[in-house]
């Protein structure tokens, strides 16, 4: 449990608020429980390390105000939109015996003994946090699910979960799935002719153009060929000589 230390605050306007931030300090308020709300401001340096964990929004921690110890759970935290800066922070006060609703992140372990996954499987993730309902005085810093023993195809659901006593998911209506391990979805490309081989196809195929292209042409020229000795081979008409008509008697 992380312990801070708090400072009271009486000025709550915005100017005073402005001032606290720019000497290295976050506005704050605490409320819940039967004492009044609180206004108080928290050492920006002593909880910017808890405010970037995935866990700070579930976290118990302890508030010291003026010698004064409370455990207090983070409820809400305001940025800064252009420097995203933490510039407000909600804390509430754990009462003894009641139960609060809190956002759990799920934490995956044993990665190299799940047959699955070493296989060459995918452990794909439903949710990332699971929403419980917990008794303020026992609240679980992340859900552990062990993959050890999982195969392609296996699906994990909130009922293998161990969860202490008095802890539910607030989904109560049915057995929802955390994650699974999926088989590997790997696309083959088609394979490239080698370079090599492309040029030969390019080149035999020149190769054969120019070929039909000059056989084309010798056809060609034979043809031509042919007739010339056709012509040649052929005579002029020789002319008959006039037959003579038998002269007439007289």
């Amino acid at each position: 449990m992380s312990n801070l230390k708090a400072i009271k605050r009486e000025n709550t306007s915005s100017g005073s608020n402005n001032k606290l931030r720019s000497e290295g300090l976050i506005p704050a308020i605490l409320y819940g429980g039967k004492d009044a709300n609180l206004n108080i401001s928290i050492q920006k340096k002593e909880i910017k390390n808890l405010i970037n964990s995935d866990t700070f929004l579930s976290k118990v921690l302890e508030l010291e105000i003026n010698g004064k110890k409370e455990k207090v759970i983070p409820r809400d935290i305001a940025f800064n939109v252009v420097s995203e800066e933490p510039i407000h922070i909600d804390f509430m006060r754990i009462v003894s015996g009641k139960k609060i609703i809190l956002e759990i992140p799920v934490k995956f372990i044993n990665h190299p003994d799940s047959p699955g996954l070493k296989r060459g499987g995918v452990l794909n993730i439903v949710r990332r946090k699971v929403e419980l309902k917990c008794p303020a005085e026992n609240i679980p810093n992340e859900i552990v699910v062990d993959l050890a023993g999982t195969d392609i195809g296996t699906s994990i659901k909130i009922s293998s979960v161990k969860l202490e006593e008095n802890i539910v998911p607030t989904i109560s209506d049915r057995d929802f799935v955390i994650a699974t391990v999926a088989s590997p979805t790997v696309i083959k490309e088609p394979e490239k002719p080698a370079e090599g081989d492309a040029a030969a196809e390019g080149a035999e195929g020149e190769t054969s153009a120019e070929g039909a292209e000059a056989a084309a042409k010798d056809g060609d020229a034979s043809k031509k060929d042919d007739k010339s000795k056709e012509g040649a081979d052929k005579k002029p008409d020789e002319k008959k000589p006039a037959e003579k008509k038998p002269a007439e008697k007289k």
